[in-house]
């Protein structure tokens, strides 16, 4: 395998950082897979997707957490609160996982 030596700078290491501490969670993972493939969606939805032991007050925490920081938007429809991938790119980190001989 073909190392390639790159030098990112300071602010987009911060960047990066910033990202990868959102997302450092396996249910805020699973969220991102879920809207990968249908977005927009609301919480309720988000929960029985991905099922097993999920609680709403949790994940609209993580929802909340992953706004905050730039990760998913949310639109409101009348009660529901809708959420989406702000910027699809990040879903490259999957195939860097994939790729990744560590995991």
């Amino acid at each position: 395998m073909k190392i390639t030596k790159r030098k990112l700078s300071s602010a987009k290491l911060q960047v990066a950082a910033k990202i990868l501490k959102t997302i450092a969670h396996p249910v805020k993972l699973e969220i991102l897979e879920v809207l990968e493939t249908e977005e927009p969606l609301d919480v309720s939805t988000i929960c029985n997707r991905i099922g097993a032991d999920c609680e709403i007050s949790m994940m609209s925490h993580h929802l909340n957490k992953m706004k905050d920081n730039g990760i998913v938007i949310s639109e409101k429809i009348g009660k529901q609160v809708y959420y989406s991938i702000a910027d699809r790119s990040i879903l490259r980190i999957f195939d860097c996982m994939e790729d990744c001989d560590l995991l």
